[in-house]
């Protein structure tokens, strides 16, 4: 493990980490923690518990609250709103040839309507109402707002720029939380940004596959809808002053792209957004947790500065780090469900000492575990601690 002195203060640890600078030690920072942030009372709280835990963690712009209950609780950031035009109507019915009830939403824009319809399983978490972006239509819609060219006219009214009050009250909250990362030393992450994913939402993402060769002008247009969108919502948060802004990327793996066509489809607009975080000073993650080793050299020639959600049962670590680890950051290398919320504490502890042994010679190496710790239980909190504890070991 790569060490230097004096002692690194957290911001500083992870930055040199980011920078493939020396470090103190491997920083260890959880990119997601739901099992905690459940049992706080708000955000400033979860952030203090993990100091406490002695984690590098980071402050994120905005923040986000314990509970959060919206129509894009999928996509971490700023609110995302429609153009003043929109009228949103919605009802529910049993059609004759669906066994489940299905919610039914229309969005009548200046530039047509568009419909989505949904079946209504028992765990569909949201009442009677479908929200705009969010995992759960995807797996259950029999219709999306979106499904052909003639419909982008009126997504574009479904994704309008940051409203002058939504980016106050960003800055506003933004000062509380940027005193709280100085006083503490923390680094500042941002985002969350979104491209291939959010056509999960409202396209769907088998079809996504397909018109990659049977419509590519008509994906590519609807991707570059997403980036301009992306990329205004981006401005907002970089002008805060954040150390790092943070794309999602969990659909823009090998599941839905071939490598040509990643390279074709997602690589230049991921190098525009690479370039927009670079000249405000900022670094860019690049959130992607499985089926990405095919990836890897593209994402590195993109600039990407860190990948997120290096997951040891999807990756060959020492392959990865041997192809982009002088290159691009790697942050993660335990698993968070199987390992840490239903292993072992010796399986922790082995999985820790694999990650540092293998990722952190050399540096550019960020500990976590991959993608979440969604849960608190006694077992949990045993087997955090003892990834903390080994870690610790390893300084």
């Amino acid at each position: 493990m790569q060490k230097s002195s004096p002692i690194l203060s957290s911001r500083e640890r992870m930055l040199a980490a980011l920078d493939g600078l020396p470090v103190d030690h491997t920083p260890c920072s959880f990119m997601l923690y739901n099992g905690l942030k459940s049992t706080c009372n708000s955000y400033e709280e979860f952030v203090l518990r993990q100091v406490e835990l002695g984690l590098d963690t980071c402050v994120q712009l905005p923040g986000r609250p314990p509970v959060v209950v919206n129509d894009h609780y999928n996509l971490h950031g700023l609110p995302v709103r429609h153009d003043p035009a929109v009228e949103v109507v919605e009802w529910r019915e049993t059609p004759g040839d669906e066994e489940l009830p299905v919610l039914f939403k229309e969005y009548r824009t200046p530039a047509g309507t568009l419909r989505v319809e949904v079946r209504q399983t028992d765990d569909w978490r949201w009442g009677n109402h479908v929200p705009f972006l969010d995992d759960y239509i995807t797996s259950r819609a029999r219709r999306f707002p979106v499904n052909g060219p003639a419909d982008l006219p009126a997504l574009r009214c479904l994704l309008a720029e940051p409203a002058a009050a939504d980016v106050d009250a960003f800055r506003a909250d933004a000062e509380s939380l940027l005193a709280l990362a100085r006083r503490h030393d923390l680094l500042v992450t941002g985002g969350w940004g979104v491209g291939a994913d959010l056509i999960g939402w409202v396209y769907g993402l088998e079809r996504m596959v397909y018109v990659t060769y049977d419509q590519p002008d008509f994906l590519a247009e609807m991707l570059d809808i997403i980036a301009t969108w992306n990329r205004a919502r981006m401005r907002v948060v970089l002008d805060a002053g954040i150390d790092l802004y943070v794309k999602r990327a969990w659909y823009e793996n090998t599941d839905f792209w071939t490598p040509a066509a990643w390279r074709k489809f997602i690589q230049p607009i991921l190098a525009a957004d690479v370039r927009l975080a670079h000249e405000h000073g900022a670094r860019l993650g690049y959130l992607i947790t499985a089926k990405a080793m095919p990836l890897l050299d593209l994402i590195a020639e993109a600039g990407v500065d860190v990948i997120i959600g290096v997951d040891p049962r999807e990756w060959d670590l020492a392959r990865a780090k041997q192809q982009v680890g002088d290159r691009v950051c790697l942050w993660g290398g335990v698993n968070g469900h199987l390992t840490v919320e239903q292993g072992d504490e010796a399986e922790v502890r082995s999985e820790v000492r694999r990650a540092l042994e293998t990722l952190a010679p050399g540096g550019r190496f960020i500990l976590s575990p991959v993608d979440n710790v969604r849960e608190d239980s006694p077992l949990i909190r045993r087997n955090v601690a003892a990834l903390i504890d080994e870690w610790q070991r390893g300084w």
